[in-house]
């Protein structure tokens, strides 16, 4: 069982490993041996997740799920298999904790009373200057 949170586990049996060869550099070993790991979650068709969980991660992560709801996160970062393989289960368990995690909600706020009447003030201000910096007109005098 992958343990995501407090309430939600994933059994490992809903999870799928493909190993291929890793592009990155580490000599001989990269061309002989499959040290990239991709793993491969099909969201919709898993039962530990609720109707609202499949929704809510197909929302969040719909950048990294196919057609088919099936959720790939590979990784070739390491030079063996065992380690790609914890670094990829390690980033599943973050996809899914974020994707699950609910934002908080926008508390409305006002601009307070005195913060409105400062910006009136000094648009008074600015006006008032404007006006003094104005010509006077010859024939308004008389």
């Amino acid at each position: 069982m992958l343990k995501i949170n407090r309430r939600l586990s994933i059994p490992e049996s809903e999870i799928t490993f493909r190993f291929s060869t890793s592009s990155k550099p580490g000599g001989q070993n990269v061309d002989r041996v499959n040290t990239k790991v991709t793993l491969l979650f099909d969201v919709a068709a898993s039962r530990a997740l609720s109707e609202r969980q499949k929704a809510r991660i197909t929302k969040k992560l719909k950048g990294r799920i196919n057609r088919e709801g099936i959720l790939r996160v590979s990784s070739q970062k390491h030079r063996s298999q065992s380690e790609n393989r914890k670094a990829v289960l390690e980033r599943l368990v973050s996809l899914l904790q974020n994707a699950l995690k609910r934002s908080a909600r926008r508390k409305k706020t006002r601009k307070p009373r005195a913060v409105k009447e400062r910006r009136l003030k000094a648009k008074k201000r600015r006006g008032r200057l404007k006006k003094l910096r104005s010509s006077v007109d010859p024939s308004r005098e008389k």
